[in-house]
């Protein structure tokens, strides 16, 4: 797919009193491990090996925790429909999955991945997922950028993820968001310093025809 706008983003479009507020509200629920989609498992009753942790680490390495919350959406939302709109994308969309607080501390990272997964889900027990995909992803930078060192969101545009990484520059203001299409690969490069929080919402919607 030709692709006019890889991403669109928002400067500091989240004031920073809300993006504080966030940070609290969100420190507040219980944080887990955070896995890869191959892994989507209760870990409360099913917890990972130690050979699946230490497999999981080369990939990922974060804590995150799950808002459901209807103003966190309502706040979100309208400029994911923008993003969507002046980007030229207009992917037709009608559902959200939960809302993603992540933790990226020292050493945290997320390495090359994609969100969408190539089979649209399949589970009939929840209709609101049933037979869509992710088709638009958005990330918030919740933390002022002196408060960490590295956690570089990072875009690939070509077609091999050795090709060039592009830094997204746009999500280092506190409050900002950028929103993508869920197929394009992207990374979180390692914290050195300090701790990263960001959230991080997924758009669903038919497959691609």
């Amino acid at each position: 797919m030709n692709l006019e706008y890889n991403y669109w983003h928002f400067k500091q479009a989240l004031p920073v009193h809300l993006c504080k507020d966030i940070v609290t509200y969100g420190l507040k629920h219980t944080a887990d491990t955070a896995i890869t989609g191959n892994q989507q498992r209760d870990l409360g009753q099913n917890p990972l090996s130690k050979k699946e942790i230490k497999k999981l680490h080369r990939l990922r390495n974060s804590h995150v925790s799950w808002l459901d919350d209807p103003w966190l959406y309502k706040e979100i939302h309208p400029y994911i429909n923008e993003a969507n709109r002046n980007a030229g994308w207009n992917f037709e969309w009608d559902w959200s999955e939960s809302i993603q607080f992540t933790h990226y501390r020292l050493n945290y990272h997320y390495d090359w991945h994609r969100d969408s997964a190539e089979k649209s889900y399949d589970d009939p027990t929840d209709k609101n997922r049933m037979g869509k995909i992710r088709k638009l992803s958005a990330t918030i930078s919740l933390s002022p950028p002196e408060d960490y060192r590295g956690g570089n969101l990072e875009f690939n545009f070509g077609n091999s993820i050795k090709s060039k990484a592009t830094v997204c520059e746009e999500i280092k203001p506190q409050g900002s968001i950028v929103v993508f299409p869920s197929f394009m690969f992207h990374r979180v490069t390692p914290v050195t310093k300090g701790t990263r929080y960001s959230l991080v919402l997924w758009q669903l919607g038919k497959p691609f025809k």
